[in-house]
């Protein structure tokens, strides 16, 4: 069957208020964003309180579906037919055509819906769902009318032209992407930071991101997977600018001046102070983590503690309370796990102690960072000036 158009439901953006048309404009430019890139010209347009796109006569079907799953703020997405209004009976002749075309030997329960956006059609929406409940019947003796728990919802709405659907695919659900201003994620090769990208995008946030690259203990190919993650993650969020910062000279620095079991922890506290220098740079509201409580050394209550304490703006961590499958099972939903799995590691992996401490102290932690006093502050600058910079799309 030929779908002319898509008739998008959203759910969040429906309570917004006076401020409805704000999140209405955004989902409206990201859904353009992303049949953007799907053969054909679609017109994406708002009509009457409903966001409808309207496909070209010749479009790959499945494409538009998939780009249209991965925009954020869409919980349903319906195929419609569009036929010319002519009165009622062509009307119903063209219902009926549309469920021997799509229900061919339909057995199930249905009803049907009508909406009248046109009030000047001379029958109710009431009269106009009994009189084709009853047309389907006749052309299906074996179906029957089941108004609370129907298996299949024909809905019929009048408008200039007649728009019939029966479908609703699934949207991601969330929040139009840029609603709710930027954010910098801190990317590794790992499964649980993409995974925390996609969560905090789906609230609306614009995502940028930052990986450390220890080349050459760590190779070109888990940078690539980096950025491979970045714009598995950027299908969803939109295109990501990727710093990718040049780490080895500070970790050297690290390792040679502080106690190995303090490594990981400050470290991390590194990380973070550069991140925060690129978020602030991109005025990001606050960094986002892959962080989930007690699952590694680096990731206790206690060491949380340490590595927020050099940060100024907020550090969101969205996976915090997941376990390991929980998490995996998100990844393999956003196409992030076969990924992230690839086995190149990256430079936390590298420097990891065998015993690192698992409740640091903070008096601890400053002292030792003390003994790098000498040289870390040139490190960091030119670890930051040097940083490359890929757009993710």
């Amino acid at each position: 069957m030929i779908f002319h158009a898509f008739l998008i439901k959203y759910a969040e953006i429906a309570i917004k208020g006076k401020n409805r048309y704000l999140f209405e404009d955004a989902l409206v430019k990201q859904i353009r964003t992303a049949l953007s890139r799907v053969e054909g010209e679609f017109q994406v347009t708002k009509e009457q309180g409903r966001v409808y796109v309207f496909c070209p006569e010749r479009y790959d079907f499945q494409e538009a579906c998939e780009a249209l799953q991965k925009v954020f703020g869409i919980v349903g997405i319906c195929p419609v037919v569009i036929y010319e209004d002519q009165g009622f009976e062509q009307m119903a002749q063209d219902v009926c055509a549309y469920m021997k075309e799509r229900y061919p030997d339909y057995e199930g329960t249905f009803k049907v819906y009508t909406r009248r956006a046109k009030k000047s059609y001379p029958m109710t929406s009431m009269e106009v769902s009994a009189e084709l409940g009853g047309r389907i019947l006749d052309l299906f003796p074996r179906a029957s009318v089941d108004v609370h728990q129907p298996s299949m919802t024909l809905s019929v709405e009048i408008r200039e032209k007649i728009y019939v659907y029966s479908e609703t695919l699934p949207g991601p659900g969330g929040m139009p992407v840029g609603t709710n201003g930027k954010a910098m994620l801190l990317l590794s090769g790992g499964i649980d930071s993409p995974v925390a990208g996609y969560m905090i995008a789906k609230r609306g946030v614009k995502i940028e991101a930052v990986y450390f690259h220890a080349p050459p203990y760590t190779s070109e190919r888990a940078k690539q997977k980096v950025v491979d993650l970045a714009k598995l993650v950027a299908r969803y969020s939109g295109p990501i600018r990727l710093y990718v910062v040049n780490f080895t000279d500070i970790q050297l620095y690290i390792y040679d001046q502080c106690p190995h079991e303090e490594l990981t922890i400050i470290m991390r506290r590194y990380m973070m102070r550069i991140a925060e220098h690129f978020a602030q740079k991109d005025n990001c509201l606050g960094l986002i983590t892959g962080e989930s409580i007690g699952q590694v050394a680096s990731q206790t209550m206690q060491s949380l503690a340490a590595t927020n304490e050099v940060c100024t703006i907020p550090v969101y961590r969205p996976v915090i309370g997941f376990d390991k499958q929980e998490i995996v099972e998100i990844a393999r939903k956003i196409d992030t796990f076969e990924t992230s799995i690839l086995p190149y590691e990256d430079c936390c992996t590298i420097f990891v102690a065998k015993h690192p401490v698992t409740k640091p102290n903070l008096n601890v932690i400053h002292r030792s960072e003390g003994k790098l006093a000498e040289k870390i502050d040139e490190l960091v600058e030119e670890a930051i000036r040097t940083a490359e910079i890929i757009e993710a799309e």
